[in-house]
């Protein structure tokens, strides 16, 4: 099957968010072939180049969502009068108080009716303004194909009068109300650069229109281009997320004014509403993200649950040799931040070197970004106070029991050499996606004691000890416990490496989605005949599995003739009058970029 893998700074570029699992997914499916429509976020992005391509890579298109854009493009009377309106309509809904409010409950004469009214009132409320997102969303997708582009028309006079108007308009939700010039100006920015897929020339048939399936490899933008190419072309849409884009915007960004994050966060919100909607299935990495993808709409009969997938290899060596491991030594490896929370695991280290004076605390990791550097530093000199130097004899030199150290050197040549030098993995994190390095420790057969923040206990199950967060007794007397147990430590490092193997390795990641694929296919009708280059049908053509009976094979469903060259003439349902298109021969990767 052909699969159109859609991506916002990450694969095929070198060191993006998703390019990891993307690069493991298209190489474990090799009897399929990719084409890969990217965005990119800036320029430092494109200039770091791309990860070797496998042959299974048809095409690569690019387009970047970091530069301005000049069209160049005039647009008639009558385009700007379909782009006013149907921005306005856009402005208007995201402008728009949310259901519930506090006009809603006015006037009620019973507590009870009322509320029942009052849960009505907002469903249907809620339905009628993502109808209105998503007509005008289409509406502004069928003008750019039809005038051949928005970028200027996204950043006009005419966009920024709109967003007022919507801001002033009766019922507008308060923080709108107060939105400023400059407020306006940056909203306006932003949602061009989010709108930008609408302007691109991929919705042909030869293009996305084309593949038997979009894969959009996170949600928000990356998702757009298939959302289009659904609605253009009937493609099917998988969303893949392994962190909520949306609740990623709630996070970022703090300091806009109020009515920038309340405009930003309704569209960002409505476009997740929109795109689980209209997707046939959508996946996430755990069930903290699946309940995030809930709330914001999706449907529970289109979820299914796809842990990440990596590389258990590197960490063999580790499982098979536990002698390795010093029996008073604690590890934890990470990205150095605020969220890990250091300060936490340093006062929990002092107790427990009360309880068990030998014990030793390696924190292995580099900082992320200049945040992150005055946070390490903040936690040497936080060590350092708690804990003075110790010499083991009067001739001896001392040391200080908490060690900070970075993998790639001689001690610590890579991080599975850093689970390996302790009995005891430590998470002690306050805000945790998932866990990918506590799922690296279990591949490594050791031992956890973390905080129980995201999909930690998901991931863990019970092959280790779990504490609240922000509880530095707590996670001293759990890592005590352990420390002083070393036969029910070694069971629970047992039991933690059979789990990693059996839920969170590329093998199994790869072959949910390929299950996916061919479940999304058998639910899918063959869309049109593909032709080779003498007129003939091109056998295979069509993936095998859109051919199992449904409801679109009913023979009661007219069906229409459709010549198929000098053989014999075929039949199709009624509704597939589509032409039958010509096989595209397939671009070698190193030159889908000029595509």
């Amino acid at each position: 099957m052909r699969i159109g893998l859609l991506t916002e700074g990450g694969y095929p570029y070198v060191g993006g968010e998703a390019g990891l699992w993307c690069d493991r997914l298209v190489r474990g499916l090799d009897r399929h072939e990719f084409d890969v429509y990217a965005l990119s976020r800036s320029a430092e992005e494109e200039a770091g180049g791309w990860v070797p391509l496998p042959a299974q890579v048809g095409g690569v298109r690019t387009a970047p969502l970091w530069e301005s854009v000049d069209d160049g493009i005039v647009h008639g009377r009558r385009a700007r009068r379909r782009f006013a309106e149907c921005y306005g309509e856009l402005a208007a809904v995201l402008c728009a108080a949310a259901p519930g409010g506090p006009s809603a409950s006015a006037g009620r004469e019973s507590e009870g009716a009322s509320e029942a009214a009052s849960g009505e009132g907002a469903e249907v409320r809620s339905a009628l303004e993502a109808d209105r997102f998503a007509c005008a969303l289409y509406g502004l997708a069928e003008l750019a194909r039809d005038e051949g582009g928005l970028p200027a028309a996204l950043r006009s006079e005419t966009a920024v009068r709109a967003l007022e108007r919507a801001c002033r308009a009766p019922g507008a939700h308060s923080s709108a109300r107060q939105a400023r010039v400059p407020d306006l100006l940056t909203v306006a920015a932003r949602l061009e650069r989010a709108l930008r897929p609408l302007s691109l020339d991929w919705y042909e048939d030869d293009d996305l229109g084309s593949v038997d399936l979009c894969h959009a490899a996170s949600g928000g933008t990356a998702a757009l281009p298939g959302l289009l190419a659904r609605h253009f072309c009937d493609v099917p849409l998988l969303v893949t997320e392994y962190g909520v884009r949306l609740r990623t915007h709630y996070l970022t960004e703090p300091d806009s004014s109020p009515a920038i994050r309340t405009l930003l966060a309704s569209f960002h919100g409505r476009l997740a509403a929109e795109t689980y909607r209209r997707a046939t299935v959508i996946t996430s990495g755990n069930a903290h993200a699946r309940r995030w993808q809930e709330r914001c709409g999706a449907d529970r009969a289109k979820l299914r649950t796809v842990h990440p997938g990596m590389d258990a290899t590197p960490f063999a060596h580790a499982a098979e040799s536990p002698e390795c491991a010093d029996p008073q030594t604690l590890v934890w490896v990470g990205r150095v931040e605020p969220a890990k929370d250091l300060v936490s695991l340093l006062h929990a280290f002092a107790e427990i070197r009360r309880a068990e004076p030998g014990t030793r605390l390696r924190i292995v990791g580099t900082p992320s970004g200049p945040e992150g550097a005055a946070y390490l530093a903040h936690c040497k000199a936080l060590a350092a106070q708690l804990f003075p130097d110790e010499a083991d004899g009067p001739h001896a030199v001392g040391r200080n029991p908490v060690a900070f150290e970075e993998t790639g050197g001689p001690e610590l040549p890579s991080r599975a050499d850093a689970y390996a030098s302790g009995a005891l993995v430590v998470l002690s994190s306050v805000v945790e996606g998932f866990p990918s390095g506590l799922v690296e420790a279990m591949f490594c057969g050791r031992a956890t004691v973390s905080t129980d923040v995201g999909a930690v206990v998901e991931a863990i199950g019970g092959t280790g000890l779990v504490v609240p967060p922000r509880n530095p007794r707590a996670l001293a007397e759990a890592c005590v416990a352990l420390l002083r147990d070393p036969e029910r430590r070694d069971r629970l490092g047992a039991a933690a490496r059979a789990r990693a193997l059996e839920l969170f390795t590329v093998e199994q990641n790869i072959a949910a989605f390929h299950g996916i694929y061919l479940e999304i296919l058998s639910r899918t009708p063959v869309r049109r005949v593909v032709l080779d280059d003498t007129g003939e049908p091109l056998p295979f053509g069509v993936p095998a599995e859109a051919h199992v009976p449904g409801h679109w094979s009913d023979p009661a469903v007219a069906r229409v003739p459709v010549c198929g060259g000098p053989g014999p003439r075929r039949s199709v349902p009624g509704w597939a009058t589509d032409g039958p298109v010509r096989a595209t021969a397939a671009v070698p990767a190193t030159e889908g970029a000029a595509r």
